[in-house]
């Protein structure tokens, strides 16, 4: 059935697949980079994460309920606790961004987790209204995007500290 499975998956699948696994890898090395192209990543996340939920499931009810869950539960803690990643950059508009393997790692979860959801509702069409798999599929993708919002709005936050003058970058309240 795995063989099955995988020859029947379009091959843009693959090169979206292919696609993160290059942008994860280059996320692992340190880099200096446009402040902007810090939400590339997490915006790109989101719209996949949202548009899976919006033709799986809709974006209603308990579908968009259990996301927001999951997001608030990822969000607050990585935004509150989590490690500063940038500092000033030599150019002007630019920030240094210390290498780190987790964005491969919610990459890569969000991706497995849309295929794995699209191969349950291929193989189990009623499950697109079983409330238990839309409810389990929704807070997966919401806590992958509330860390990976949460990260962005750290790095925004430690920016904006940077910009202010500030020694040590203040936690938000």
């Amino acid at each position: 059935m795995l063989i099955q499975i995988v020859s029947h998956t379009p091959i843009h699948v693959w090169a979206i697949l292919a696609f993160l696994v290059y942008r994860g890898m280059a996320a692992s090395r340190d880099r200096e980079v446009e402040l902007r192209k810090l939400c590339i990543i997490p915006v790109v996340m989101l719209v996949l994460s949202l548009q899976d939920i919006s033709a799986k499931f809709g974006l209603d009810g308990i579908p968009l309920a259990a996301w927001i869950a999951g997001v608030a539960l990822a969000l607050a803690p990585v935004l509150l606790f989590g490690a500063d990643r940038i500092a000033a950059g030599e150019q002007a508009g630019t920030v240094r961004v210390r290498g780190s393997w987790m964005p491969l790692a919610l990459m890569m979860a969000v991706f497995f987790t849309k295929y794995a959801a699209s191969v349950l509702l291929a193989v189990f069409p009623q499950a697109h209204q079983n409330t238990l798999a839309a409810g389990a599929v929704c807070v997966l993708f919401g806590l992958f995007n509330g860390v990976f919002l949460g990260r962005l709005a750290r790095d925004l936050w430690t920016h904006a500290n940077l910009q202010a003058g500030a020694a040590v970058p203040a936690r938000p309240a």
